[in-house]
């Protein structure tokens, strides 16, 4: 089995960038105030900018190595990352000071979460690593629901223990609108959209239809993601067309 890995990374990174951006100069809580009231007070919506500013990236993959190129080249940005499966040249090699999850949220001024949902990261964000983070600090999303805790997420932004989040995922997709944390001026809220867009689409579709062709060629997908059965599909591959796919 293969699947379309790094197809929409440019995508979700990008999407990640823009939640930054949007919370950082306070555009939503801008947004929302014009709407509701007249003669709005700009003081009271001042922004920060991000530059020199440190953002820890927790997973340091496909998507995570593009926020770590667009904070880092773009915006000027310091580069804290986690990842358990990387060592700390690699990880520098994608942009990245390896860290441990704990220096990571309490030095970070942006937190965005760009690992995958697994057994080892189910619950990993929860009202300890909340109260770990700055309360000036933002917590950003758009991996997978699951990993963060949404009621400890509820419970810092209600404390106001952290100053925002940008939500891209959810336990329940997609949530329904009296979801209590769609109830905060300070959530940046989007329906698992990161990766959804045009040229996401096509790349996926392409990558997907490219490795078909390849395995019915005989050659060796770049993309499997279980090895292990890797014979098994060899000798039915042999016994079907006469001779052994690549390895």
């Amino acid at each position: 089995m293969v699947n379309q890995s790094g197809g929409n990374a440019h995508s979700v990174a990008e999407h990640a960038l823009a939640m930054l951006l949007t919370l950082s100069k306070r555009i939503i809580q801008a947004d929302r105030a014009m709407r509701r009231e007249a003669g709005v007070n700009r003081n009271a919506l001042m922004g920060s900018e991000v530059q020199g500013k440190t953002i820890g990236i927790v997973g340091l993959g496909n998507v995570g190595r593009r926020i770590a190129a667009l904070c880092r080249g773009l915006l000027g940005m310091n580069v804290l990352a986690y990842d358990p499966y990387l060592s700390a040249t690699e990880m520098a090699e994608r942009g990245g000071e390896k860290v441990t999850l704990e220096d990571l949220l309490r030095r970070s001024d942006y937190v965005s979460i760009s690992c995958p949902l697994t057994r080892e990261s189910r619950g990993m964000i929860g009202g300890r690593e909340f109260a770990l983070m700055q309360p000036h600090a933002y917590f950003i999303t758009t991996a997978r629901g699951f990993i963060h805790d949404e009621a400890a997420l509820t419970e810092a932004l209600r404390g106001k223990r952290i100053a925002g989040a940008g939500l891209d995922v959810w336990s329940k997709e997609p949530p329904p609108p009296e979801h209590p944390l769609l109830q905060f001026d300070n959530v940046l809220a989007s329906p698992h959209t990161a990766g959804v867009t045009m040229e996401a689409r096509e790349n996926m579709g392409r990558i997907a239809a490219e490795q078909m062709l390849d395995a019915l060629d005989g050659k060796r997908p770049p993309r499997i993601i279980n090895p292990e059965v890797r014979p098994i599909y060899a000798g039915r591959f042999e016994r079907t067309f006469g001779f052994a796919p690549g390895r």
